[in-house]
C-alpha cells in the first residue's frame, strides 16, 4: 500500500487537503433534524460522501471505498475526504434533501479571496484592470413525472414538465480556457411572489447577495441580450459594478433607432483593424456611440453602444454583435470592450458544458428529493468542478499530469487508483502518478 509523502504544498491555502478541511467544516455546520443519540453517520459524512462522488466522476467510488475499508482498514475516502463513515446513496440523499445549498457557498467565496490575495487572479484581469463574470441561466434537470416544491413548470399541450434551472456566474478571461465558478443561484418559486422565478430575477438576487463582496475586486458583469434591461443593468451598476452586454436590434428598437439617426449625421465612429488568422485575412469594422437611451421614456438608462462587423477575405461575414456597456467607448477602447463582451460564451462552453458532457453529469438525477436535495447536489457538483480548476491553476504536480493526458485518462486514472490503492494524501496520490508517468514537473517558483 502507498505510504505517506508529506509535500510542502499541503500548507498552502489552496492546497486540496486544506480545501478538503474548509469544506468539512462547512459541512460540519449542516443542520441536522434528526433526533435522538443513535446518529450513525453525520452530516458532513453525507454531504463529503456526495462531493466525493462528483470530484472523482465515479458514481461507484463509495462502493469501492466501502469494499477497501473491508479488505485492507482504511480507505480514500477517509485519507483524502476525511470521511469517519461511509453512509450509502439513499443515506446521503435523505440527509441532505432538508439543507439548502447556500450552506455550502462560503466555500466558494473562501477560494475566491485566496486566489485574490495571491494574487492568481491577476491574470483573470482584463479591460479597465477589471474580472469579467459572464451570467447564463441554464437548465439541469427536467421531468413530466418527478418534481417537487421547488421546480418550476411550463405547460404545452396540457401537458406540464417540472425543471430546475440554474444561474452560474463564473470568472473568465478572454484566451484563458479554465474559468472560476463562483456561488450559482437557483430558479426557485420564490415566497411573497406570485409571478413564477426568472433567470434576470434570479441574476438580480445574485447582484445583491454578492455584489458588495465582489465589486472591489473591480466586476464587470457580461450577459446576453436577456441582461440587457435597464432593470437589470441599474441593479449592476447599483453594486458599483460594470456590464458589458449582447444589445440586439430586435429588443432595443429606441437605441437602434437613436443609433440610425446618429449614424446619418456622422455621429457614430468607426475603427476598421484588418487582420490575419490561419489562411484568412479579415476585416474587422467597429461601430460605437456614447451615451445613448437603453429604452423609450423620460427615466430611460444612457448606455454606451459598440458593434462589430468580421468580413473574411472571400467576403463571408464570419461575425457580428454588438453591445451596451457602461465603459466609455473610444477609438483605442472598442476592440478590448468587444473582445470582453465576446467572452461572455465562455459561461456556456467551459463551464455549462463541462458540468453537462465533461464528466460531471450535471444533468443526470442524481437524486430529486422533496426540498433542496437537486440544487444541494448541484451545488457540490459545482464545487468539484471548482476545486479541479483551483489545482490546476496552484498544484503544479497535478496540473503537470492534466497536461500530459487527455481528461478522460485522467479521470480513468483517478478512478482506478482510488478503487485499488488507499493513498495517504492527495499529495502523495500526485507524486505516485508523477512517478509512474515518468514526469518532470516544471520549478513554477
Amino acid at each position: 500500500m502507498p505510504t505517506n509523502n508529506h509535500s510542502q504544498s499541503e500548507s498552502h491555502p489552496l492546497a486540496f487537503s486544506r480545501l478538503v478541511e474548509v469544506l468539512h467544516s462547512t459541512f460540519e455546520q449542516f443542520p441536522d433534524k434528526r433526533t435522538g443519540d443513535n446518529v450513525i453517520y453525520s452530516m458532513a459524512d453525507a454531504a463529503m460522501g456526495a462531493f466525493s462522488v462528483f470530484f472523482t466522476q465515479s458514481s461507484s467510488f463509495l462502493d469501492f471505498q466501502r469494499t477497501m475499508k473491508a479488505s485492507q482498514g482504511c480507505s480514500n475516502a477517509q485519507t483524502l475526504f476525511s470521511m469517519e463513515n461511509i453512509p450509502s446513496d439513499n443515506q446521503i440523499r435523505n440527509l441532505l434533501d432538508p439543507v439548502s445549498p447556500k450552506v455550502v457557498f462560503p466555500v466558494f467565496s473562501y477560494a475566491v479571496n485566496v486566489l485574490h490575495e495571491t494574487g492568481l487572479l491577476d491574470a483573470y484581469r482584463s479591460f479597465n484592470g477589471d474580472l469579467l463574470v459572464p451570467m447564463d441561466g441554464t437548465e439541469y434537470f427536467s421531468s413530466k413525472k418527478i418534481h417537487c416544491d421547488q421546480c418550476s413548470t411550463t405547460e404545452h399541450h396540457g401537458v406540464v414538465t417540472y425543471s430546475h434551472t440554474v444561474v452560474t456566474p463564473v470568472i473568465v478571461a478572454p484566451g484563458n480556457p479554465h474559468v472560476i465558478p463562483l456561488e450559482p443561484e437557483f430558479i426557485i418559486p420564490q415566497d411573497g411572489h406570485e409571478k413564477q422565478d426568472c433567470e434576470n430575477a434570479a441574476a438580480k438576487r445574485w447582484l445583491s447577495l454578492y455584489g458588495p463582496q465582489y465589486s472591489p475586486l473591480g466586476i464587470t458583469v457580461l450577459g446576453d441580450d436577456l441582461y440587457c434591461k435597464q432593470p437589470l443593468c441599474e441593479a449592476i451598476t447599483a453594486q458599483g459594478m460594470n456590464f458589458i452586454l449582447v444589445c440586439k436590434p430586435s429588443s432595443h428598437k429606441t437605441l437602434y433607432d437613436w443609433v440610425g439617426g446618429l449614424d446619418v449625421t456622422g455621429g457614430v465612429q468607426t475603427v476598421v483593424v484588418k487582420r490575419r488568422e490561419g489562411k484568412h485575412r479579415y476585416t474587422d469594422t467597429y461601430r460605437f456611440v456614447n451615451q445613448v437611451p437603453l429604452r423609450d421614456g423620460e427615466d430611460a438608462l444612457n448606455v454606451n453602444w459598440c458593434e462589430l462587423t468580421s468580413i473574411r477575405d472571400d467576403g463571408e461575414q464570419a461575425y457580428k454583435n454588438a453591445f451596451a456597456t457602461n465603459h466609455l467607448i473610444t477609438k483605442s477602447t472598442v476592440a478590448d470592450i468587444v473582445r470582453d463582451g465576446r467572452a461572455r460564451w465562455k459561461v456556456e462552453n467551459e463551464n455549462n458544458n463541462t458540468l453537462k458532457t465533461k464528466g460531471y453529469n450535471l444533468t443526470h438525477n442524481f437524486g430529486h428529493g422533496k426540498e433542496h436535495l437537486s440544487s444541494h447536489l448541484a451545488t457540490l457538483n459545482i464545487l468539484a468542478f471548482l476545486f479541479h480548476t483551483v489545482l490546476d491553476m496552484m498544484d503544479k504536480s497535478y496540473r503537470c499530469i492534466r497536461r500530459s493526458m487527455p481528461r478522460k485518462q485522467f479521470f480513468d486514472d483517478l478512478r482506478a487508483l482510488t478503487r485499488y490503492f488507499c493513498f495517504d494524501s492527495w499529495d502523495f496520490l500526485m507524486a505516485f502518478m508523477i512517478e509512474k508517468l515518468e514526469l518532470e514537473v516544471p520549478d513554477t517558483s
